[in-house]
């Protein structure tokens, strides 16, 4: 008996998202074929289970998503019971990139089965335990997760089911361009790259968790305890954690043990797989950086669900993290010692002010920190924050306003705000949370005086999309934030203004035909789940503290000071030169 599954057996099963290293595609045929004691069929999906008697022995095999993992092969013969899951029916090598690894689970049963009456049929669809949402929102160890029947924002809530139901789930949208095998099964389809491609030649596009799926579909299920939202979480978490991190220790500091980032945009993948960059796109090509690095979500599995690959992929990143401050180039060592400042530029390597290239860093020591309680990962998060905000920043010539550069200051006021929240939870109020909540609420005076709507000036966007609309929700949370951090005077202020862009935001997304796109709704669902400023509890209104926390001291990077004394080093050479020709006249 064999059963060989070779493709997802979906209508796209020859997608373009299957090619070789040569652009070939590698299945062969659609679905899958099986044999069994000289009879032959075929079929489209199997989730096979296969058990053997020998008096009274009895041991059984299966594989949850078994067709989703494409290509597999359960077979008995010789006395032998045999899983392959990288088979040799399959027309091509198994090419597993560097960096890349893949988990495979799957369940041997012996002697009789105590739980269905076919041997392992639970497997197919097995029993999952839930909390009741509002007892694990209480908790407080989910952030500030507001249960769905607590949550008065229908508008919201029914946006936000889309990724769950009908033809936009999440799940659906799989079948567009085949998101299935082994190394794709879990990712998100990014649909909002392929708006302007033929419908009936879908860019192929991969996600790789941007903006953090994983923790939207975890505390969506924290929210509301539906299991699809788990699915969801489940396997994008394993996907992550098995393609888009980059397992090695060989490449330059700034690029191993790091998250690679989405498919370039509006390019299509290719060959790349995972890996970004397609070599037909015009673009030189790069690895991770610290402006894609989401670690949240994978903390979140931890908790939820004790898996230790989601625990050790959070310390990988922060690891990453920390090796890529410290420089790999010997060269620049020679020269000019760390920090190289690569966790917290963003846009250029000059600019090292709030962006989400230092947010995402402090993120993931926050995160590394309450996974492991090592006082250096909270070291490090204030050090990123020391070196990028100050109460008394020139805010004005960060130039804020100018979205397509400026934008993703948000992302690191929304990673300050969590800050504040360990340290308040820790009964830290010392020096250094004084410090951020000054320079949380600085920023928020100015955003609340300057600050409009994205979509409100389309000439300054370069795809003035509904992506757009959706980012206005982190401004409304880091309203929020302030209102929790701020004075009794200025809180009134903070929640009008949070009110404001989480209604525009809204408003963008339900008026946008495009509102169900991938991005724009992993946006919607990662930054909805917190209640509204009007119902977040102070905490902290106490006056601003008259304190003297100095002047904002600029940043000078591990190449920059590598440039200036190789600079200084030339100088002194053309001098001593000249001087010596000027000695020979």
């Amino acid at each position: 008996m064999e059963l060989y599954q070779d493709s997802s057996g979906g209508s796209n099963w020859q997608s373009r998202n299957h090619v070789s290293r040569h652009g070939r595609t590698t299945v062969a045929f659609r679905g899958y074929r099986f044999r069994v004691a000289g009879r032959q069929g075929r079929g489209w999906r199997a989730t096979p289970i296969v058990s053997a008697w020998s008096g009274r022995a009895h041991v059984s095999i299966a594989m949850r998503q078994f067709w989703q993992n494409f290509p597999k092969c359960l077979a008995w013969e010789r006395d032998c019971l045999r899983l392959s899951l990288f088979p040799r029916q399959a027309a091509d090598l198994h090419e597993i990139q560097g960096g890349e690894q893949k988990t495979h689970a799957f369940f041997i049963g012996f002697g009789a089965d105590a739980i269905t009456d076919e041997p392992l049929d639970w497997v197919r669809s097995p029993l999952c335990a839930w909390v009741d949402p509002a007892w694990a929102c209480a908790t407080g160890a989910f952030g500030s997760v507001l249960p769905l029947a607590e949550d008065a924002r229908e508008d919201c809530v029914r946006l936000a089911r889309a990724a769950i139901e009908g033809p936009t789930a999440f799940a659906a949208r799989r079948e567009v361009v085949d998101e299935y095998g082994w190394r794709h099964f879990g990712d998100l389809y990014a649909d909002h790259e392929s708006v302007h491609a033929p419908a009936e030649r879908p860019l192929i596009s991969h996600y790789n968790n941007q903006y953090d799926a994983v923790a939207g579909f975890a505390c969506q299920h924290l929210r509301d305890g539906d299991l699809r939202w788990r699915e969801l979480m489940d396997d994008l978490a394993a996907h992550v954690v098995d393609v888009d991190i980059y397992h090695t220790g060989e490449d330059r500091s700034e690029y191993s043990h790091g998250l690679f980032w989405h498919t370039a945009h509006y390019v299509d993948a290719g060959r790349s797989t995972h890996r970004t960059y397609a070599r037909s796109s015009a673009a030189g090509g790069g690895g991770p950086s610290a402006e894609h690095n989401y670690t949240t979500g994978l903390m979140l599995h931890w908790f939820m669900t004790g898996s230790r690959r989601s625990r050790d992929a959070v310390l990988e990143l922060a690891g990453w993290v920390l090796q890529m401050e410290e420089g790999g180039r010997a060269i620049l060592r020679w020269i000019a010692r760390p920090p190289s400042g690569a966790a917290t530029r963003t846009v250029s390597p000059l600019y090292h002010g709030p962006g989400r290239g230092a947010g995402n860093s402090i993120n993931a020591m926050l995160d590394a920190f309450r996974l492991t309680g090592e006082a250096r990962y909270l070291e490090a998060a204030e050090r990123f924050i020391r070196r990028c905000i100050h109460p008394r920043d020139d805010i004005a010539a960060r130039a804020l306003l100018d979205a397509e550069r400026r934008w993703s200051y948000t992302v690191f006021l929304q990673a300050l705000g969590k800050y504040l929240d360990i340290k308040r939870e820790r009964g830290e109020r010392d020096r250094m949370y004084r410090y951020a909540r000054c320079s949380l609420l600085a920023y928020a005076d100015w955003m609340a005086a300057h600050e409009r709507a994205y979509l409100d000036h389309p000439e300054a966007l370069e795809f003035p999309t509904e992506t757009w609309a959706a980012q206005e929700l982190r401004k409304a949370d880091v309203f929020r934030l302030a209102a929790a951090y701020g004075t009794s005077e200025r809180r009134p202020v903070y929640v009008e203004r949070s009110e404001y862009f989480y209604d525009r935001a809204i408003g963008g997304l339900r008026n946008a035909p495009t509102r169900t796109l991938t991005r724009p709704l992993v946006l919607l669902i990662t930054n909805t789940v917190a209640p509204p400023a009007r119902l977040t509890v102070p905490a902290d209104a106490s006056p601003d503290p008259v304190e003297d926390f100095g002047h904002p001291a600029p940043f000078v990077s591990q190449r920059q000071r590598a440039a200036r004394r190789l600079a200084s080093a030339a100088a002194l050479i053309m001098a001593a030169t000249l001087l010596l020709l000027l000695a020979a006249l």
